[in-house]
């Protein structure tokens, strides 16, 4: 029997990569890269965190680089799941160590204890059926020789071609390889070569130099953009910065300083107290006036206090043809003269003494009043 005929007598699983099924590159530990790689795919490292090459490294347009991240992280779990899954396939074919034979390979699940070597051109056949699967199990390591390739024929299909490789996966110099390499350690891609598909290392580094990578689209789910919603929650910060307006309430009550400055206008009752002085200042001149009045009445010289006296006195002078009501003329004009200082100019002075106190008082508190208003417009 044929190695094709006992491999289509075996249904194969259907393929799938969940998050990792986007990457073209994905590792554990490092991704190291020399020379001009382009990634037509996603790189990814987790739980690592050192990527060095790119630049001058190219990851192209809508693809994406995750390195120790949500996405990665997912990637990884994702990896792990499908690595074990391929590995507990029953085999369809086993002690597979060769893989350039004459007879293509069609779909099935071939095993190898230990090793399997590409040295130099390898045939997948899909038969017609596009929905064919091809999983190569290596208990160790995949190697293939510089310059080897892997074709498809009669529809076989990129997207279901899965090498499972139990330690680590090197690919020589210039060869052209096809098929997603889930590693367990490490994958190293030497120079020029070309991989139409993933290089997929669960815990070691995958190592890169001058390659191209094509990953195909294989309608995997790529729950990546699910780290998006994470990001999303940083322009909640934006409303915690409202409240900042909200200082400005807190100034307004400052002008309520202002009222407070109204009483200053009780300081005009001031001027009330002056009139009490005043009153005292009216009241000294009628005392004044008072006292010449009782001089005038006992000034006569004959010391009587009616007004008969004086005529008597009056008549006896001009009778006599003596001066003397010259005399007690002159002497009631001297006492007159004599009461003028202490009666008429002092009550005068001490009425404009007051006025000028009053004028004083009353400006004084008008400039008061109208300081503490400039101030309070202030």
């Amino acid at each position: 029997m044929s190695y094709s005929s006992v491999a289509s007598a075996v249904t194969t699983p259907p393929s799938s990569l969940g998050a990792a099924g986007s990457y073209a590159v994905l590792a554990g530990s490092t991704v190291t890269n020399t020379g001009a790689t382009t990634l037509n795919g996603s790189l990814g490292l987790s739980p690592g965190t050192a990527v060095t090459g790119f630049p001058p490294g190219l990851v192209l347009p809508g693809n994406q680089t995750n390195v120790a991240n949500g996405p990665a992280g997912l990637a990884q779990e994702s990896l792990t799941t499908a690595y074990n899954t391929y590995e507990g396939l029953p085999a369809t074919e086993e002690n597979v160590t060769v893989l350039d034979r004459e007879d293509p390979f069609v779909g099935g699940v071939y095993n190898s204890p230990n090793s399997m070597l590409l040295s130099g051109t390898m045939v997948l056949d899909g038969q017609n059926d596009p929905d064919s699967v091809f999983v190569f199990q290596a208990g160790s390591a995949l190697t293939t020789e510089s310059g080897s390739s892997i074709s498809l024929i009669n529809g076989a299909n990129i997207c279901n071609v899965y090498w499972q490789v139990g330690s680590s996966a090197t690919l020589g110099t210039g060869s052209s390889f096809v098929g997603s390499i889930l590693a367990l350690e490490s994958i190293t891609v030497t120079t020029g070569a070309t991989v139409a598909g993933r290089a997929l290392a669960r815990n070691g580094a995958v190592t890169l130099d001058t390659n191209v990578f094509d990953a195909p689209d294989c309608g995997e789910p790529t729950p990546v953009p699910t780290d998006t919603p994470t990001d999303t929650p940083v322009p909640t910060d934006t409303p915690t910065d409202t409240p900042v307006p909200t200082d400005t309430p807190t100034d307004t009550p400052v002008p309520t300083d202002t009222p407070t400055d109204t009483p200053v206008p009780t300081d005009t009752p001031v001027p009330t107290d002056e009139p009490t002085e005043s009153e005292s200042a009216a009241a000294n001149p009628t005392e004044s006036r008072g006292g010449p009045d009782s001089r005038t009445g006992s000034d006569t010289p004959d010391g009587s206090d009616s007004p008969a006296g004086s005529d008597v006195s009056g008549e006896d002078s001009t009778e006599s043809g003596v001066p003397a009501g010259s005399d007690t003329d002159s002497a009631e004009t001297a006492a007159d003269q004599s009461d003028l200082p202490a009666t008429g100019p002092g009550a005068l002075t001490g009425m404009l003494v007051g006025l000028s106190a009053l004028l004083l008082l009353g400006g004084a508190a008008l400039l008061s009043i109208r300081h503490r208003r400039s101030h309070s417009s202030d």
